[in-house]
């Protein structure tokens, strides 16, 4: 089932971002990654963006493609903490060797890094966007 493949993926992206002592510094001391945007943040966080999960099974196995994106939030009136915080987490995911419960993951790659400011909070945003692969277990 695809939507377990992609809860799975989530969780093991997001424990390895977590556990990332350089990230966490560069945000503020601790990795913030939420569901929802934190109400009243002032300083950088991150949120999960849009997801989705295709099946990619073959004759053999059973498997997923994954696209996924977090976006990163920086603090009015500055980029550079937000790409600092991207490139970051773009650098532990790209290649990285997670083990998804349940699933084996064949490949994880940083697909793309798009940047804008929203104009109404001044803040600047980076989507970094990811695809990858899994196989059932």
């Amino acid at each position: 089932m695809t939507a377990s493949a992609l809860l799975a993926l989530r969780e093991a992206v997001q424990a390895r971002l977590k556990a990332d002592a350089p990230l966490a510094g560069l945000m503020g001391g601790e990795v913030r990654l939420h569901d929802e945007p934190p109400r009243a943040a002032r300083d950088l966080y991150a949120v999960w963006g849009e997801a989705s999960a295709r099946d990619w099974s073959t004759g053999s196995g059973t498997g997923a493609q994954h696209a996924f994106s977090i976006a990163i939030w920086s603090v009015e009136g500055s980029a550079r903490p937000a790409l600092a915080a991207a490139a970051r987490m773009a650098a532990i995911l790209h290649e990285a060797a997670l083990a998804p419960a349940g699933h084996r993951l064949v490949t994880l790659r940083a697909a793309a890094a798009e940047t804008a400011r929203d104009r109404a909070s001044g803040r600047v945003r980076v989507v970094l966007r990811f695809t990858a692969l899994t196989e059932t277990d």
